[in-house]
């Protein structure tokens, strides 16, 4: 078993975090969360990696002759790239509605926002 994709999706989302607990718009604290999200790609991706492996078509394959790859995971990659960008195109209209509202995107002068 390979460690490099793990360690890829480690330093992937160790990055977004440092990004977003840095960062002083708002803009880019979304820029870095989605870029904590894409790890979980490399992740779920590595999880489903058979060295080898075909795609689980069984027509012209005897089953049990050659590791398969498991769809599964390939499919809970793509559900989590659509929420993935669901999840950034609305937290971008979010941003665009309190920059028109307060005429800016830095945290630190939305005061009316504090509780």
């Amino acid at each position: 078993m390979h460690v490099l994709p793990y360690l890829v999706a480690a330093y992937v989302f160790l990055t977004g975090c440092y990004g977003l607990a840095t960062s002083r718009d708002l803009i880019h604290a979304i820029g870095c969360l989605a870029v904590c999200q894409s790890a979980t790609y490399v992740l779920l991706l590595a999880v489903g990696y058979r060295d080898g492996g075909t795609a689980p078509v069984f027509s012209d394959i005897r089953p049990g002759s050659r590791p398969l790859v498991d769809p599964v995971v390939q499919a809970l990659t793509l559900t989590d790239i659509v929420v993935g960008a669901t999840v950034t195109a609305l937290l971008l209209a979010l941003v665009l509605q309190i920059a028109k509202r307060h005429g800016t995107v830095d945290p630190d002068e939305l005061k009316e926002l504090r509780g």
